[in-house]
């Protein structure tokens, strides 16, 4: 097969002449490099970073916890170290809660027995309990520190391979912000819990505990008034905070995914917003957008408002009655001037508990909204999904066939994309498939490289169904150039080895080479080590799709999809491209998604889809001849052309 000449032209593409960066920045564009008077501080930078060695990373397609995800479960894994955090917390509490028992001794064996000597020995114990409690404290903080930043650390590891794992068409469906969501307000929020929240809350709790066994103990009667004034209202003050909470921090929770969702569209939409004046409307549908979570905390304050004051109403209520009741006994001779003392403070520590566990519970309501939307998203399944017994496919001819296919992205029979298709190419033949937009061509790519599956029917590769392999051996035997090219921030090197890493510099800088990409890198500052903003914002179109196209020659498949991959080259670049094609797609197998005709009568072979059907299949001479719809579209362009 020879592709020569007849791609179309596109805009041309190329930064142009040596001042190339300056024609950036004047343009708006980011700087791409690093300033020579700066390079001494970077490299003084770099040198002072730690080395770290390459993570060792274990990923399955198929292989993954099936299990709801829960906090419960969550943590299971690390219950010993919860264990030693808890031994610290009863520490803590245990050194803290002494000083009120301390102060009775002090007040009824010293002072009021006029013992110096037993004053001198509760101070000395007091100032130990205090010592004690300062480093267990501290003991107890950098341990949950650690035990919380392993948590987290497991918790992105998870959530973010789980996306890894996710299907083509879960991306398509959920907008980028709200994902965004999950690996940041949502995490966040875990992490608040995880190092605040839940040791705190196991702090406050076993004080409240301490505290009312000693409550009883100093004086039951006194204790059980306390304890009938006070829980009942307290008990029905949280069923209302709980209930009205979780309403409120689920409606912040989707609030900010909506937020973040607007922000990701606009900032990835920038230069169409500029470009159609639409600024003001974009800040106007964002300010609608942040009225609506700043609404949704402002209710949640509202509702900490009304339990923050309601509960010290309540412990304001408690103190008077032990005053007025403790003082009767101490005036009957039936508690000492101390015990009420102790009392009186250890009401105190119970009720400071209740005011921390109200902060505690807003933490533990937001924890438990974001721990709802990482379970909601981690018991998404993937609908491409690796058979646990999948097999290798080895490696291959390059034989693709469609064995009835018929497919739809979720809408139904009725609007089903393919329609019993049957397909079959050779191996080192290049089939162009033509048709409207909209046809299905696209679509039929996107099987073969198992993005999606069919719904009926089978797609095969060297006679071996796409759905019984596994995905990382069907995918490496497959190169792919889509029609908007994606880059990666970082190096040349970077993206076009994106598809084996272990390629050498001469290898890629062949790849360079063969697509005309060479003198982009004698204009980068660096060569394969130029920088490449996201998603190539410092390159031309062109030059974008030329990089791709040098990825997927550095694959070296056997298969190549193309997915009009060549529409955005200007005519010096569609020449070297060609050439490149030429050497690349030989013994290779092809499949062209056209939309220009110039393109499709190079291929051996052309389909044309329509309505999800392959209406028509043969040579270009040959389905000129027969006169149906290409021989309709051909005419269409060559009376363009003139």
């Amino acid at each position: 097969m020879a592709w020569g000449g007849g791609f179309g032209g596109g805009p041309p593409g190329g930064f142009g002449g040596p001042g190339a960066l300056q024609s950036n920045a004047a343009a708006g564009l980011p700087f791409a490099g690093v300033p020579d008077e700066l390079q001494a501080r970077v490299a003084a930078i770099l040198d002072r970073e730690p080395e770290h060695p390459e993570p060792e990373v274990t990923f399955s397609p198929s292989t993954y916890d099936h299990r709801p995800f829960t906090l419960r479960r969550f943590l299971a894994p690390h219950r010993w170290a919860l264990v030693g955090a808890l031994a610290l917390v009863v520490l803590e509490t245990a050194a803290v809660q002494a000083g009120p028992l301390l102060t009775q001794k002090g007040i009824d064996d010293g002072i009021v027995a006029g013992s110096v000597e037993v004053l001198a020995i509760v101070a000395g114990i007091y100032a130990l309990s205090v010592v004690v409690s300062i480093v267990a404290g501290a003991l107890r903080t950098a341990w949950t520190g650690r035990v919380g930043e392993q948590l987290l650390y497991e918790l992105r590891i998870r959530v973010f391979s789980h996306l890894q794992r996710l299907s083509l068409d879960y991306f398509t469906d959920e907008k980028a912000g709200r994902v965004m969501t999950r690996m940041t307000s949502d995490i966040d929020a875990l992490a608040q819990l995880f190092q605040d929240g839940l040791v705190s809350l196991a702090v406050q709790g076993l004080t409240m505990v301490v505290v009312t066994v000693i409550l009883f103990t100093i004086d039951p009667s006194l204790a059980l008034v306390t304890v009938l004034v006070v829980v009942p209202s307290m008990t029905a003050l949280t069923l209302w905070f709980r209930s009205a909470s979780d309403r409120g921090y689920n409606r912040v929770r989707d609030r900010i995914a909506e937020v973040l969702a607007h922000l990701s569209e606009s900032l990835s939409g920038i230069r169409i917003i500029a470009a159609f004046n639409r600024r003001r409307y974009d800040v106007a549908v964002h300010r609608s957008i942040v009225g609506g979570y700043r609404d949704a905390n402002v209710h949640t304050s509202d509702v900490n408002a009304l339990y923050g004051p309601a509960t010290d109403l309540v412990g304001g209520i408690g103190q008077l009655v032990v005053l007025a009741v403790g003082g009767q006994a101490v005036l009957r001779g039936d508690l000492t001037i101390g015990q009420l003392t102790a009392f009186v403070l250890y009401l105190t520590a119970f009720f400071a508990p209740i005011q921390q566990l109200v902060q505690l519970y807003t933490v533990y309501q937001s924890g438990q909204a974001a721990t709802r939307k990482l379970a909601e998203l981690l018991a998404t399944a993937p609908t491409v999904a690796e058979r646990p017994d999948a097999s290798a496919l080895p490696p291959i001819e390059g034989r693709i066939e469609l064995r009835g296919v018929t497919f739809g992205y979720g809408r139904g029979d009725a609007d089903a994309v393919l329609r019993a298709v049957d397909l079959v190419v050779q191996p080192g033949e290049t089939l162009a498939l033509v048709g409207p937009t909209g046809s299905g061509k696209s679509t039929i790519a996107k099987l073969v490289v198992r993005l999606y599956d069919a719904d009926e029917g089978a797609v095969l590769v060297d006679g071996h169904d796409v759905r019984d392999v596994t995905l990382a051996s069907l995918r490496s035997q497959l190169g792919v150039v889509p029609q908007e090219p994606f880059l990666f921030v970082g190096t040349v090197r970077d993206n076009v080895g994106f598809a084996r890493p272990d390629a050498t510099d001469d290898e890629l800088l062949a790849a360079c080479r063969a697509v005309g990409l060479d003198d982009l890198l004698e204009r980068l500052p660096g060569g394969l080590d130029g920088i490449v903003h996201e998603r190539g914002a410092s390159l031309s179109s062109g030059e974008r799709q030329l990089m791709a196209l040098a990825r997927a020659f550095v694959a070296q498949p056997r298969v190549l999809v193309l997915d009009e991959a060549t529409s955005n080259l200007d005519l010096r670049s569609e020449a070297q491209v060609e050439r490149a094609l030429d050497a690349l797609l030989e013994g290779r197998t092809a499949l062209i998604i056209a939309h220009r005709l110039a393109t499709a009568r190079r291929a051996d072979r052309i389909g044309v889809v329509v309505d999800g059907r392959l209406v028509e299949l043969g040579s270009h001479d040959e389905l000129v001849a027969a006169g149906g719809r290409y021989a309709a579209m051909h005419d269409a362009w060559m009376s363009h052309l003139a």
